[in-house]
């Protein structure tokens, strides 16, 4: 896999350069609507073409999921791309923003990677090789407690149905625990999470493309990664909870209490 790890990084950087020559013209950017609070610039589209121009270059039989233009069909091998996690952030000059590409083979995360172009970080994950940032292995916190923790969340922010539900999740993880924080881009919550940075993760109705990389990291940094149930059909429900094991155990117990039967 580190020839395909090494082209998800090369399409990541050079997407990311762009994403980066694009920042100082954010003003006379055109932006699209696609939905209630999800928007796509022009930066977002540049960004991926440039992306399944590299990926197709050297593979042109795989198939990629995007997410400005959607399912390309291909074999077994799947790309799945965000090329600008955090676009919000992005418009308004919030300096979180990220690149976000995995690759899955037969429905198996094989290869992950997530580049912070401001910050010039670069998460790499490959299925069985560990995780790393720039040339730092990368484990999940040693926390043990929710005391002293600090989770990052997404608020659902596309839909109001599951509002009350996830309320109830936030009052009761943030009686518990030192701090909640909600940064914007999905994908660097998740790599923090594999760095350490953050103690766990969760959300509702995350898309595919946000943090399918993350969750590699995540487990090749020792983490672990299911969905409200317990299960492992988050990528499909988009529900997710990601921690060390001992932080997970202890986030599962606090949120499963709030989990609506349409979360499950």
């Amino acid at each position: 896999m580190q020839p395909m790890l090494n082209t998800a990084i090369r399409a990541a950087r050079s997407a990311g350069d762009l994403i980066l020559r694009s920042s100082d013209n954010i003003g006379h950017l055109r932006v699209d609507q696609k939905g209630k609070n999800d928007y796509a610039s022009e930066v977002d589209r540049m960004a991926e073409r440039e992306i399944i121009s590299i990926i197709k270059a050297a593979y042109p039989e795989h198939a990629i999921l995007a997410e400005e233009s959607g399912r390309h069909q291909g074999n077994d091998f799947v790309w799945v791309i965000d090329p600008l996690d955090g676009t919000t952030n992005f418009l308004h000059g919030f300096p979180q923003y990220a690149v976000s590409i995995a690759l899955k083979h037969k429905g198996k995360l094989e290869v992950g990677v997530i580049y912070d172009p401001l910050r010039d970080e670069l998460f790499t994950a490959k299925r069985g090789g560990g995780a790393m940032l720039n040339n730092r292995r990368l484990r999940v916190t040693q926390q043990t407690t929710l005391k002293g923790a600090l989770i990052g969340t997404g608020f659902p922010f596309r839909t109001d149905q599951h509002l009350n539900a996830y309320v109830g999740m936030f009052r009761t993880l943030t009686m518990e625990c030192a701090g909640i924080r909600r940064a914007g881009a999905a994908a660097l919550d998740l790599a923090y999470v594999a760095a350490g940075r953050l103690d766990g993760f969760w959300e509702i109705g995350i898309m595919e493309w946000d943090m399918a990389a993350g969750i590699l990291l995540i487990k090749e940094a020792g983490g672990v990664v299911t969905d409200f149930s317990f299960n492992d059909n988050y990528l499909q429900s988009g529900n997710v909870i990601a921690a060390s094991p001992k932080m997970h155990q202890l986030m599962y117990q606090l949120i499963e209490p709030h989990v609506t039967d349409s979360l499950k």
